[in-house]
């Protein structure tokens, strides 16, 4: 065991996928959402959905802003998604 590796979430993979699928959204579409600014191509979303990678900590937070979704519901494997998908979260800006 490598005691430098932080624990990674285990269902997480599933969730992200779930997410994709009952958005009814393509990984290309998927991609768009999550980083306007297209620098992510859209097989990262395949390599999330697989644990082949994970995403990092702002992928995250456009997953649940995408899902409206809390980013606890996406890694606390005790936790399910909601039922419903897009969740009733609503992220505000803070204004500065």
């Amino acid at each position: 065991m490598d005691h430098n590796r932080r624990p990674r979430p285990v269902n997480l993979a599933k969730k992200l996928r779930q997410i994709r699928h009952v958005l009814g959204l393509s990984q290309s579409e998927l991609v768009r959402l999550l980083d306007p600014s297209g620098s992510m191509h859209y097989s990262r979303i395949s390599e999330f959905e697989l644990s082949r990678r994970e995403p990092s900590l702002l992928t995250l937070l456009a997953y649940g802003r995408v899902a409206g979704i809390h980013l606890e519901d996406l890694v606390d494997d005790n936790l399910e998604l909601p039922s419903q998908l897009p969740g009733k979260v609503v992220y505000t800006p803070r204004r500065r």
